[in-house]
């Protein structure tokens, strides 16, 4: 009891010496500053980030709406030999085999292109090509090219392409593939929702997403850049590529896909082959066509949200070999969301 007493007096004694009270006032009010301010920087970080995030689709959603209309101002170029969008003939890259369907021409890439690739898991993955399948498949049969649902990729930055080779020895590579994990580390996970899906006058199918969360693909492909200091100048835009899905190539050779319109006028009366069967109304042209296939993925496919959590290290040995199942050889790494370096 009388130590009690004793103890409540020398706090009675500490609370009235002013020079202690203007110490403990000092310090809390120290104390609330640091949070406030750290508050604030927080705030001011996410506002920042989500203000980017705004910004970068803002571009990109222009972009989609250019290449939306990319079909109708060039046509269907893919119809007649046309060029894909790396510049190779379709006619280098696809043949047609005797039963109708196409297959790839698999050529060496010398030197093997070096493309730093966000990967599209297939738990993401595999719906969207199943979707693809279902809308497609019907109205072409073997005449199409749907690319490997396993390997649906972004690209980010190429050390090495077939425009602008850049030839380097294999410790050179192990240096890149070095250089790239560390950079990788201090990625976050990107949360991404399909914005739309475009058919392109060169005949390829792409998935256009927004970027809701994490590093965004222009903060990362500049990253990238400057530990790729040999990369060619030459690259695919930012905003454009690092912002869609390769869902498939779509080609078709000439002489079966004009057959395959020809028919079609017939196929309201005619219910003899699978290529239209599901048509409720025949279209007078293959643009239109085109455009009806993809309105009903999109609704589909509209809105569908995935994440990005790896990305690829690659060295094809073949021209187009993640897109044509070529030969291939893969460095994957997590994104590690590392403060450091973001």
């Amino acid at each position: 009891m009388a130590m009690a007493m004793a103890m409540a007096a020398s706090t009675t004694n500490v609370v009235r010496n002013p020079k202690t009270l203007f110490l403990i006032w000092s310090l809390c009010i120290i104390f609330f500053f640091s949070l406030l301010q750290m508050a604030i920087k927080n705030s001011a970080t996410s506002s920042t980030s989500s203000d980017s995030h705004i910004a970068y689709n803002e571009q990109r959603s222009r972009l989609y709406d250019k290449m939306a209309r990319d079909l109708d101002e060039k046509g269907a170029a893919f119809l007649k030999h046309g060029e894909t969008s790396q510049s190779l003939s379709l006619s280098d890259i696809f043949t047609l085999k005797e039963d109708g369907s196409v297959t790839p021409v698999l050529k060496a890439a010398d030197p093997p292109v070096r493309a730093n690739v966000l990967y599209l898991s297939p738990e993401y993955s595999l719906p969207i090509s199943d979707a693809v399948k279902h809308v497609f498949a019907p109205y072409f049969n073997k005449a199409i090219w749907f690319q490997n649902s396993t390997v649906y990729h972004f690209s980010m930055v190429h050390a090495s392409h077939h425009i602008t080779p850049v030839p380097a020895t294999e410790s050179q590579i192990e240096a890149e593939a070095a250089a790239v994990k560390t950079a990788v580390r201090s990625f976050c996970p990107l949360k991404i929702v399909l914005d739309r899906v475009v058919l392109t006058s060169t005949g390829v199918l792409l998935g256009c997403w927004q970027v809701s969360d994490g590093t965004d693909p222009v903060t990362i492909r500049a990253k990238l850049r400057s530990v790729l200091p040999h990369a060619p100048e030459q690259q695919l835009s930012c905003m454009l590529h690092c912002s869609m899905t390769l869902l498939f190539f779509i080609r078709h050779l000439q002489d079966s896909l004009a057959t395959l319109l020809f028919q079609t006028s017939l196929q309201r009366f005619f219910d003899k082959t699978p290529f239209f069967q599901n048509i409720e109304k025949i279209p007078d042209d293959a643009m239109q066509l085109f455009h009806e296939l993809v309105a009903k993925l999109n609704n589909k496919l509209h809105g569908s949200q995935a994440v990005v959590s790896e990305l690829w290290y690659v060295e094809e040995y073949d021209v187009l070999a993640l897109a044509l199942d070529g030969r291939m050889k893969v460095r994957r790494f997590q994104l590690g969301c590392k403060s450091t370096g973001k």
